[in-house]
């Protein structure tokens, strides 16, 4: 495998869908929120990512079998709202600017085949005492200030790292709008009330 593949195992009939990216990242804030959004919605599975700049390592279940490493999207409505929803095991490795890129570039070609013009990224911000605070940047100054209205707090320290702060950057070179939500986390190992703080946020601000 020498570019990225994916496998599209249906194709949903959605509207101007969501998109929303939790992937694994500091305390896998933004993991842990995306699992609760595809269990709570009761999304489908309909497509996986393959890629060669994933790790080199195998997922091995409880069974014992083995698989590549992956990204997972999957389809929910909810009233008159739809998502694509994307989690996965791995990113890249750091060093890898390029693979970064790349994949993050395959992904937005794919969901706007799906019509997506709204993306929300989901990460967590490391902290030394974390309260369970929200975090929000976006693509434009109102975005902002409207989540800001619904609770969260405007993040403006610098960077954010890996997929969550690169799609954003580069879905509003490509004109489309949207925001990412940090939890607060001390990012040392898997932190669940973070991730619950920002699951309970994306619902509560979408309604």
């Amino acid at each position: 495998m020498d570019k990225p593949y994916f496998r599209e195992l249906s194709h949903p009939e959605l509207v101007n869908p969501v998109f929303i990216e939790g992937l694994p990242g500091f305390g896998n804030v933004g993991k842990i929120a995306a699992r609760l959004l595809v269990k709570s919605t009761q999304a489908k599975l309909f497509t996986e990512l393959y890629s060669p700049f994933l790790p080199d390592y195998v997922m091995v279940n409880r069974e014992g079998i083995c698989r590549p490493p992956r990204y997972e999207f999957y389809a929910s409505s909810v009233e008159k709202t739809s998502f694509i929803i994307l989690t996965g095991d791995a990113q890249p490795s750091v060093d890898d600017i390029t693979a970064h890129y790349e994949l993050c570039g395959e992904i937005l070609d794919f969901i706007e085949k799906y019509g997506c013009k709204f993306i929300v990224t989901l990460g967590g911000l490391p902290l030394p005492q974390p309260a369970g605070e929200v975090y929000v940047a976006a693509t434009s100054p109102k975005l902002a200030t409207d989540f800001v209205e619904k609770g969260a707090l405007i993040y403006g320290r610098g960077r954010i790292m890996g997929a969550t702060g690169l799609l954003l950057g580069l879905a509003k070179k490509r004109g489309l709008e949207g925001i990412t939500l940090l939890g607060a986390t001390k990012g040392i190992r898997s932190d669940h009330e973070a991730g619950l703080s920002v699951f309970n946020f994306l619902t509560k601000a979408f309604g």
